[in-house]
């Protein structure tokens, strides 16, 4: 027998099998490597920001929700967003978030120049009070998301969040990062001065 026989038909369709179903694999991991590749170039040049986010109800106005009181507040409900006059920040945080308890005192000078509703996302009525009470309260009002669900209709992917909501219900801006940011307070300038704030 010559060591260059073919093998049997069996072996070579299994040989066939498994390089048609490695294509599928291999186009995407080339398509995620051409994706981390754009990304890192982005951020090299500064057009890429990771805590840009665009939520889904961006220029929408704002779904239909009722937060119960969250203690030492009142809560809240889409009615309340959609008969404002003047320009109002929704802010969702949490006691157990480090970045939402490193942006309390840049909240804490702003809510004397814009109304702050607080929205407490998953978190235990107790301590969220106790993070307001040690921490200071910039919030004018605070709701209790408790399961989560109301973050959910607002595209909320994490804490802190911040979207701004012009007279009407609109919400007009939107920052998956804290409010500690310079760069963050700028653009909400702008967003505030597009809504006459």
């Amino acid at each position: 027998m010559s060591s260059e026989q073919t093998p049997p038909d069996g072996q070579n369709t299994v040989t066939r099998r498994r390089l048609l179903l490695g294509v599928p694999l291999l186009g995407g991991a080339g398509i995620c490597g051409v994706a981390f590749w754009k990304m890192l170039a982005g951020m090299q040049t500064g057009s890429f920001n990771p805590h840009d986010i665009n939520a889904p109800v961006t220029g929408r106005p704002v779904p239909d929700f009722t937060l119960p009181d969250q203690t030492p507040g009142t809560g809240f409900a889409t009615a309340d967003l959609k008969t404002l006059t003047k320009p109002v920040l929704i802010n969702f945080f949490a006691s157990w978030c480090i970045p939402c308890i490193a942006e309390m005192d840049a909240l804490l000078t702003l809510g004397k120049q814009l109304p702050i509703w607080g929205v407490a996302y998953k978190d235990k009525p107790e301590n969220a009070a106790g993070l307001l009470k040690h921490a200071g309260n910039p919030y004018a009002r605070i709701g209790s998301d408790r399961e989560g669900r109301v973050a959910i209709d607002w595209g909320v992917s994490g804490v802190p969040e911040s979207f701004l909501i012009a007279p009407g219900g609109m919400i007009v801006w939107h920052s998956a990062a804290g409010l500690d940011s310079p760069e963050v307070r700028d653009s909400l300038k702008n967003a505030l001065k597009a809504v006459g704030g």
